[in-house]
């Protein structure tokens, strides 16, 4: 996940998790960065053992540490805070409203360090703010495909461009399966080893197919016709039939490609006029399925062939 980060700015702006967040001071560093989605609470930091500070992380402040601040000598306190903000510490968030010391917000602004406060309970407010960094903090990337739900089993089907994607994603609809995306596939990386794709917002519900140009698939086939995301569980990459390829016709070795560090099934379908891919995609969804309650076709068959051929032993021949 190193790279990926975000501004204390859009905390502040956040609308979807409830974070409830107003700025009290240090304005001027609401473009400061938040790459980890741990936080911490910095008690003993306060009382002067730093040793264990993390300053990437958003350090909370509730009622213990604030009530502490209060009670100690003013100079000591004022000292504390001003070896707190010597660290490049990305944001304090006070929570359940609590006043902090005006000392507190002085030292904050001065060493460009944004304060911010919510209505919520330490508790709550902790396990809402990692939901949201854990969300934005992912690692994502976009692929050009087609991603389905066929079956319940996510197929991201990959290929070169016309080689027919989109309109083996239009058959499996009108079977009854479900589009995710058509042309652009948005993925993010969820922990700990799971790929969940989604539309861009743009081109969510439409398909392109040549010939026809843009349909959404949403209008045509109703609300049963689409997912807004779905786990990625198998890659299938349609490739153009080759009379001097030799191709997989057992099915004993599984294939395996990477994505975001995440390993996934990659099968390869090769397309030539007069196959039905759909059903073929179908069967491969059927398949997986059966592969995960531990039934493998291919080797199953492997198995029952080797233990009806008679090997003779070498060295055992009779003179």
């Amino acid at each position: 996940m190193s790279g990926i980060s975000l501004s204390i700015q859009e905390l502040l702006d956040d609308s979807e998790y409830g974070l409830g967040l107003n700025l009290l001071a240090g304005g001027q560093g609401l473009g400061n960065r938040v790459s980890s989605s741990r936080i911490q609470k910095p008690g003993l930091a306060l009382a002067g053992y730093t040793e264990h500070l993390h300053p990437d992380r958003i350090q909370v402040l509730g009622n213990t540490e604030i009530s502490y601040l209060g009670q100690i000598d003013d100079r000591l306190a004022t000292e504390s805070v001003k070896t707190l903000c010597a660290f490049p510490v990305s944001c304090f968030i006070i929570t359940k409203q609590l006043v902090p010391p005006q000392f507190f917000l002085d030292a904050a602004s001065e060493a460009g360090i944004p304060v911010l406060r919510t209505h919520h309970q330490s508790s709550t407010f902790i396990s809402l703010i990692t939901k949201f960094l854990e969300e934005r903090l992912l690692p994502t990337t976009h692929m050009h495909g087609v991603l389905v739900d066929v079956l319940g089993v996510g197929i991201l089907l990959m290929g070169k461009s016309g080689i027919g994607k989109s309109e083996c994603a239009l058959d499996l609809v009108i079977r009854g399966h479900r589009l995710v995306a058509d042309d652009m596939v948005f993925i993010k990386k969820k922990m700990p080893s799971a790929l969940v794709g989604q539309a861009e917002e743009s081109i969510q519900h439409l398909m392109e197919i040549r010939g026809l140009g843009i349909i959404n698939i949403k209008d045509l086939y109703g609300v049963s016709s689409i997912r807004e995301k779905k786990i990625i569980d198998v890659m299938l990459e349609l490739v153009e039939w080759d009379p001097n390829q030799e191709y997989d016709r057992l099915g004993v070795d599984d294939r395996r490609t990477t994505i975001l560090g995440v390993d996934l099934p990659h099968i390869m379908i090769p397309v030539r006029p007069g196959r039905n891919l759909g059903s073929i995609i179908e069967v491969a969804a059927r398949n997986f399925l059966l592969k995960g309650m531990g039934y493998h076709s291919a080797r199953d068959f492997q198995e029952r062939l080797l233990s009806r051929m008679e090997v003779r032993p070498l060295g055992n021949e009779v003179e």
